[in-house]
């Protein structure tokens, strides 16, 4: 109160978060059928770092149970692009403090004899290739499957993920300055002569990442949440279906790897692969107008944008 008389509200601002809805990343990053291609596209290109094969091999349950890293991931992902600056500062810690403690031995002879005896999840260098396999997956796979990116949305989709980066420990000595030093520093991680080449370990997991269990994949929240009472009965029978049954989904984000890294694993990619990865996309391409923003965006997404309308 002044002078008797009651003083004005200053009305809340809503928070944006670490992008805000003026963001690249926030536009980008909301169409939920584009996980198909950039999740496992992401995991591949993770994996195929002998160090990082290493340490999801000796602290997960990765084989038997692969949707829970990718579920962590994708919550943690859109928690740090859609929260707010309170939520995904807390994941970004949460995160660095759960790396802390993934450390150990090299098994792999080759991997040891190149990079030495021990790995650490908090090496500033791992941190960048795993930072830069999110940032890429969404660039190839939005400019593959939804529309071509000029390099100035590039730019900007970029620039926007370098405090992030910064965020996860990485200096800026390592840090690429800008789209360009992006794009450059990725082709010499994958070269013939740079780190990422998939081991024996590598292929293991990635045969786990293309051939996953499916009960779990229902059988967890939040999908068993939304499935209610039929999540239980629904898991126990894609139990008993082979776990090849669904590769054919994943077949199109194998079209979004480098050829080479492709090549490494020993994946196939001939006329059949080719013209069933075309058809699918095709077939998203020309549903997707047919289905409401409710239905093809994230939750997070929805929810980030009631927030800044409130």
């Amino acid at each position: 109160m002044v002078g008797g008389r009651p003083t004005a509200q200053r009305p809340l601002t809503p928070d944006p978060g670490l992008y805000g809805p003026g963001s690249e990343a926030w536009r980008l990053n909301r169409e939920a059928a584009l996980l198909l291609g950039a999740g496992p596209r992401a995991l591949l290109l993770q994996v195929a770092h002998p160090l990082v094969a290493e340490g999801v091999d000796q602290h997960s349950d990765f084989r038997s149970d692969p949707w829970a890293r990718l579920a962590g991931t994708l919550r943690s992902y859109l928690t740090i692009v859609y929260g707010t600056m309170a939520q995904a500062r807390g994941e970004i810690r949460r995160l660095n403090g759960l790396h802390r403690s993934i450390a150990g031995p090299v098994r792999d002879p080759a991997a040891a004899s190149r990079f030495g005896g021990a790995y650490a999840a908090r090496d500033p260098a791992l941190s960048l290739w795993v930072h830069a396999t999110l940032v890429d997956s969404t660039l190839a796979t939005v400019d593959a499957w939804l529309e071509p990116l000029t390099h100035d949305r590039r730019a900007r989709f970029y620039a926007e993920t370098l405090p992030v980066g910064r965020l996860f420990g990485v200096p800026d000595a390592l840090l690429p300055a800008d789209i360009d030093a992006f794009d450059a520093y990725v082709a010499g991680m994958l070269a013939a002569d740079g780190p990422v080449h998939p081991t024996a370990v590598a292929r293991e997991l990635a045969d786990v990442i293309l051939h996953p269990p499916l009960g779990p994949a229902v059988g967890r929240d939040p999908v068993a949440a939304r499935l209610g009472a039929v999540a239980g009965p629904l898991a126990a029978a894609l139990d008993r279906l082979p776990r090849s049954a669904a590769t054919w989904l994943l077949v199109p984000s194998l079209g979004l790897l480098p050829a080479a890294l492709r090549d490494e694993y020993g994946f196939a990619w001939g006329p059949v692969e080719r013209a069933l990865s075309a058809w699918l996309v095709t077939a998203w391409r020309l549903g997707r107008p047919l289905f409401p923003a409710s239905v093809r965006w994230f939750p997070q997404a929805l929810a980030a944008d009631a927030r800044m309308r409130a």
